[in-house]
């Protein structure tokens, strides 16, 4: 079997981190407005989302760049993963007592697709950093909107009932 060359972790470059680092900034502070005015995608599904995109963007255009043009298109491996993710994330996404669960389990399946196909790639910068960065938002950020949520639960319990 023929595979494509692993790319070396030491090659983690300032231009990768700011790329992943760029998309999980921006994708965190489209969920921030969300989080304040209560809807159900918040912080860390934005982040996961965004994050996902940046990371198999760059693993696209790397798988692209490293083919010979007569071998094949590596966009079809995303397409796949893309339907079956998405189908799983459907059933995943559950609306209950006026209330949205999942979003976030959802989002990660897809970034854990999206490194899982990196993995195949060898591209060990870019899974290195996506891991670490998704980590991140999924275990920090929980307390950012586990501490907005509950102030929220408080200036309900303050606020007069009409």
């Amino acid at each position: 079997m023929e595979l494509n060359a692993p790319v070396a972790a030491a090659s983690i470059d300032l231009g990768l981190a700011i790329r992943l680092g760029a998309a999980a900034v921006l994708g965190l502070l489209l969920g921030l407005d969300r989080e304040y005015r209560g809807h159900a995608a918040g912080m860390r599904t934005h982040g996961l989302v965004c994050l996902a995109a940046a990371v198999m963007t760059v693993s696209a255009i790397a798988l692209f760049n490293g083919m010979e043009p007569a071998r094949g298109d590596p966009l079809r491996l995303y397409e796949a993963a893309g339907a079956f993710v998405g189908i799983i994330g459907a059933g995943l996404i559950v609306f209950s007592k006026g209330r949205v669960h999942n979003l976030t389990t959802a989002a990660n399946l897809w970034l854990t697709a999206v490194i899982g196909i990196a993995c195949g790639a060898a591209q060990w910068p870019l899974v290195a950093l996506a891991t670490g960065v998704a980590l991140f938002m999924l275990t920090i950020l929980r307390f950012v909107e586990r501490k907005e949520h509950d102030r929220r639960l408080e200036s309900k319990k303050e606020s007069p009932e009409a």
